[in-house]
Parts: C-alpha cells; sequence; structure tokens
C-alpha cells in the first residue's frame, strides 16, 4: 500500500468517525389544534432523547386517519376526539391509549365585528350570513359541534355553514372577515385573539378529551412510548396548559 492510499484510507476514516450518527426519525401525526403545543415540545424532548428527530405531521383527525389507513408510517397518533381514536383502534396498540388534554367549544366572530352574538340561536338572525365550521364528517371540531347544536337549529343554519377541512382552517376565515362567526375550540381562539373575539363558549356536546397512542406496526416504539410518556408529563402538560389546554 503507498503512501496516497493510505493517507486517503485514515482521512475517510477521520471523516467517518467525525459524521454524528444519523437521527431516528418519530413519526407523529397529531390534530390540528395541537400544533402549537406539540411542536413546542420538540426540542425538549430531542433533547431528552439524543439521537431520535421528532417529526410532526398535523392535520384534521379524519384526515390523519385515512393518511394511517393507506399505510403512512406513524409511530404515534393523537386525536382531538375519541370517536376518531375508535376507528382507528385496528390499527393501534390498544394498551398504549391514554387521554392527555381536554378543551373547549367557543363560538367565535371578527374581533371588528359590530354584531350582537351571546349564543348559537341567534346565527339565525339575517346579518349572520355564513358561518365556519369544521366538515362533521372528518373534523372533530365540527362533530363537537353539530352535537352541540339542537337538531332543528342544526338544520336550519346548515345552508349558512362554511365546512373547513381542519379546525385551524374554520378559524383563519374568521380572522380573515371572510364569515361572519365559527365554531372553533378555545385554544385556537386564544392564539388569534388580535382577530376574533369569543362570543360565547358552547356547551351540550360530549366532553372534548383528546387521546393519544402508538400504532402497532410502528417500528419505533420504544421512543414512541417515551413521546407518550413525555405528553403526559409535568414538563409536557406545563406545555399543553401554556397553550389554553386542560387537564384531560
Amino acid at each position: 500500500m503507498n503512501f496516497k492510499s493510505l493517507h486517503t484510507i485514515l482521512s475517510l476514516c477521520i471523516v467517518l468517525m467525525s459524521t454524528p450518527a444519523m437521527a431516528k426519525d418519530l413519526l407523529v401525526s397529531a390534530a390540528a389544534s395541537l400544533t402549537n403545543a406539540f411542536t413546542e415540545m420538540k426540542e425538549p424532548f430531542e433533547k431528552a432523547h439524543p439521537g431520535t428527530s421528532l417529526v410532526l405531521n398535523f392535520a384534521s383527525s379524519g384526515a390523519l386517519l385515512k393518511q394511517m389507513e393507506q399505510g403512512a408510517p406513524v409511530d404515534v397518533f393523537a386525536s382531538a376526539d375519541q370517536a376518531t381514536m375508535d376507528k382507528a383502534e385496528k390499527l393501534m396498540d390498544p394498551a398504549t391509549r391514554a387521554d392527555f388534554a381536554g378543551n373547549s367549544l367557543v363560538l367565535i366572530v371578527p374581533a371588528d365585528s359590530t354584531l350582537s352574538l351571546r349564543n348559537p340561536e341567534e346565527l339565525k338572525d339575517e346579518a349572520f350570513k355564513l358561518v365556519a365550521i369544521g366538515n362533521p364528517d372528518s373534523v372533530p371540531v365540527g362533530r363537537y359541534t353539530k352535537g352541540a347544536l339542537e337538531a332543528g337549529l342544526y338544520e336550519a343554519l346548515t345552508p349558512k355553514f362554511v365546512l373547513a377541512e381542519t379546525v385551524r382552517q374554520a378559524l383563519d376565515y374568521v380572522a380573515r372577515g371572510e364569515v361572519q362567526a365559527g365554531f372553533v375550540f378555545a385554544t385556537d381562539a386564544a392564539l388569534r385573539a388580535d382577530k376574533v373575539k369569543v362570543a360565547a363558549e358552547v356547551t351540550g356536546h360530549k366532553p372534548i378529551i383528546y387521546p393519544i397512542a402508538l400504532l402497532a406496526a410502528s417500528q419505533n416504539k420504544d421512543m414512541g412510548q417515551a413521546f407518550v410518556n413525555f405528553v403526559k408529563s409535568e414538563e409536557g402538560q406545563a406545555i399543553l396548559g401554556k397553550f389554553g389546554f386542560k387537564k384531560p
């Protein structure tokens, strides 16, 4: 072996030794309303688990379920409602399922709105031409809204509904003044307090409780469970509380 070849090999060894091991991805699919809270958890979780890269995927719970049914390589799923997690049951490891947060349903209007609104019944007024609501077929906030409204009122308001594909989209419709009112989670309304105001808290729906669980097909279950534990930990709960989430 000549000196040039030896030098090349030594140089390659030095490069390999100085290159950090590739981080292993942990893919978490979570309801859109968790975007800010889970994003803030990324840094402390990765710091506590060197070598793991937390990859976050946000959408409506129903859309995430479809992705998983189509084979998306998800490790952890966090839903905004129990119904979607129930539908995902065959994909999940049931022993890992846990409730980790709660929320409230509110009726909001643009911050500069001069319309009087104290309860959903008043949305029948002609002044309210368009009302944002999550699509009840796929968006938990829409299902909670439909459950909170009496059947007659829901039917009466249906022509005014602008269906949103996520709770954040419903929030944006109101924030931009494209609709006169909308139904969102309290945590989402708080994020745009400069653009929307809460007209009323809406009751009459099932408790808004967020469940989380590992997928049965996950190839990274140990780290997935570590993330679930982090979300439920004092530090994780403090982050959720910072964004207005309640204890489950």
